[in-house]
């Protein structure tokens, strides 16, 4: 059994900072002070449900649960009636927490509800529950794209095993300033943008609303780290061709991580080229936490998300079960590691959730008999063991023409392309390919539909860059690409609209 947060309640750092939004903020002192006494109020009250507002409430009233032993339950302040709904029928929370003024929705005020005071002063420090390693940390809900969402219930272990582990890859230390602006109700911005500093006892600066002027601003102002998803580093990129300062403010970040999707090749060169920093990506689901990254101590590696993890195991398998690639024990890859052959990443080890909370038949189905979570993601393996993932199984694998092609590698292509802003590719029935590739294309400057010869000239680009049958047979264009909150391009959304 071990503390998620030794520098909250060890007492070493009482007088660094400790996160900050806006103009508001807390020294470590003040956090333990604030978040110990939320903790002592919510001993044995079950579940918490917390209204996750990128905020300092939301810090406290998180780190309060965990130091409480109490599972939360991070609410998207932007869920519809029927996914809130459902959200609390799954996973009854006996409280809610919230910023004193937020206006919460109808289905919200039945439940008792804490103000969380944010103020030092009377809080006595941190209370500390005693609670095993196994025992529940958070149940965060998935993006229910395939169905209502289930709640993955994450244990304290997964959380410990990941931020040590990213430590490890990414050289993190109590010095590091991370800065970010994304969305406190998931894996991304809240485990490892909020945990992630507080087990370091290191500092979180918060920007509420994602900028390029805020990046800058909090770099130039001794920020270490950013990390992003890749609508973020393509706002920058594409802002970095008429501003100097962000390229020197980004020049002097320690780490740039990218993660949720994966970011194309170009915007990973553009920046580079701007600010002599690469991007270094990493892979990881709700259910898994991080499996992978590029370590900042490797080679450069754009458009992979590097190797497995300390504690990880990982292997990409065959449709029918059979080994395509793995790890062995000293972490090197054995099998095709040919940059060609896809099979689908399936993972174990202490970063994996427990369970689908009140969803066994799920749970069950989600683990292979020997002990392995089936992601559904489709990678292969470059001559070097760094994983490049070419899409989802369900979305993403087109077989076309007797042919496995990953939609991830015809994106980049396509993203090369000097008309290109956006791409997505999906593939559609065919009767004599089986699928055939389409390409959904957001034009640099024509407006939707762009100028017809467009799309044959994409689809030749596609076939020099990349092997003729991998070339799409059908182009739309379009205004903008449909993305949930994540910045994840929503292709069923795409898929539905060409029926």
């Amino acid at each position: 059994m071990s503390h998620l947060f030794p520098a909250l309640v060890g007492g070493s750092v009482v007088e660094r900072p400790a996160v900050r939004f806006g103009d508001r903020s807390l020294t470590y002192g003040e956090l333990a002070d604030a978040a110990g006494g939320l903790a002592g109020r919510l001993g044995g009250a079950g579940r918490v449900a917390v209204w996750a507002t990128p905020s300092l409430e939301t810090a406290v009233g998180v780190t309060a649960a965990l130091l409480a032993g109490v599972p939360a339950v991070p609410l998207n302040p932007k869920s519809g009636d029927g996914e809130l709904g459902h959200i609390l029928a799954d996973s009854r929370p006996s409280v809610v927490l919230a910023e004193a003024g937020a206006e919460l929705p109808g289905s919200l005020r039945e439940l008792e509800r804490i103000d969380v005071d944010v103020r030092p002063g009377g809080g006595g420090g941190a209370c500390v529950a005693e609670a095993p390693d196994d025992a529940p940390a958070l149940v965060v809900y998935t993006s229910g794209t395939t169905g209502p969402p289930k709640g993955a219930v994450i244990p304290r272990r997964a959380i410990a095993a990941t931020l040590d582990a990213l430590a490890d890859a990414w050289q993190w230390t109590g010095d590091d300033v991370l800065v970010h602006g994304l969305p406190l109700f998931h894996v991304h911005g809240l485990i490892l943008g909020v945990l992630g500093p507080l087990r370091r006892g290191g500092s979180l600066r918060h920007l509420g609303r994602f900028s390029a002027e805020g990046v800058a601003r909090e770099l130039n102002d001794g920020a270490t780290m950013l990390f992003g998803v890749p609508t973020m580093y393509h706002r920058l990129a594409e802002a970095l061709d008429e501003d100097v300062e962000l390229a020197e403010a980004l020049g002097r970040a320690r780490l740039l991580v990218s993660g949720s999707a994966a970011l194309p090749v170009h915007d990973h060169q553009r920046i580079t080229a701007a600010t002599g920093r690469r991007v270094i990506e990493r892979y990881g689901m709700t259910e898994t936490l991080m499996n992978t990254s590029v370590r900042v101590d490797g080679e450069p590696r754009p458009g992979t998300v590097g190797v497995p993890l300390p504690g990880v195991d990982l292997r990409l398998v065959e449709e029918d079960g059979s080994t395509i690639a793995a790890y062995d024990a000293d972490g090197a890859p054995t099998g095709s590691h040919d940059g060609a052959s896809v099979g689908e990443i399936q993972v174990r080890g202490p970063n994996l959730f427990t369970e689908y909370l009140n969803r066994p038949d799920a749970t069950a189905a989600a683990f292979t008999e020997d002990g392995w979570f089936r992601t559904g993601d489709m990678a292969i393996l470059d001559a070097d063991g760094c994983v490049r993932i070419v899409g989802r199984k369900a979305t993403d694998l087109i077989k076309s023409g007797g042919y496995k092609i990953g939609a991830g590698e015809i994106e980049n292509a396509l993203l090369e392309h000097p008309a290109v802003r956006e791409a997505a590719v999906t593939g559609e029935p065919d009767d004599d390919l089986g699928e055939r590739i389409v390409a959904w294309v957001v034009p640099i400057s024509a407006p939707a539909p762009a100028p017809a010869p467009l799309g044959p000239e994409l689809s030749d680009h596609v076939a020099r860059r990349l092997a003729p049958h991998k070339r799409p047979r059908v182009v739309h264009f379009l205004d903008a690409l449909p993305r949930n909150d994540m910045g994840k391009i929503l292709k069923r959304a795409l898929m539905k609209d060409a029926e």
